[in-house]
């Protein structure tokens, strides 16, 4: 499967943005999805992940109460909003796809086999 996301910008704190995944060639609603994050200097990190019904959800601490993720198995589209944006959230943003995962698992970067290219979210004071 094929991902591209899109819907980084610069934004001011307290902004929103919403980040958009649309994967091709594989079927959506097979995979499971997440978004990580990577910001300058550190290491990649998990941010959010939907299974493929999109009924279980999962986030990080630092996600929980600011970010959603949502998918629209229609549209081959994976969504993340991002609001009460702070300095920092600033990362590049990626989308990844993975099949089979169990709970456990949804929250690291190894169990996804699929990577877009990232999308890069600047957030200033």
């Amino acid at each position: 499967v094929q991902l591209q996301a899109s819907g980084g910008g610069l934004v001011q704190a307290g902004g929103s943005l919403r980040l958009s995944c649309a994967a091709s060639g594989g079927a959506f609603r097979t995979y499971s999805m997440a978004w990580f994050r990577q910001a300058p200097g550190k290491e990649r990190e998990f941010v959010a992940a939907t299974k493929g019904s999109g009924g279980s959800t999962y986030y990080s601490d630092s996600a929980k109460g600011r970010f959603t993720i949502s998918r629209d198995n229609a549209r081959n589209t994976v969504y993340l909003q991002l609001s009460s944006l702070k300095v920092e959230d600033t990362a590049v943003y990626f989308c990844a796809a993975g099949q089979r995962l169990i709970t456990s698992t949804m929250t690291f970067a190894t169990s996804y086999g699929y990577w877009g290219q990232g999308t890069l979210v600047t957030v200033s004071s």
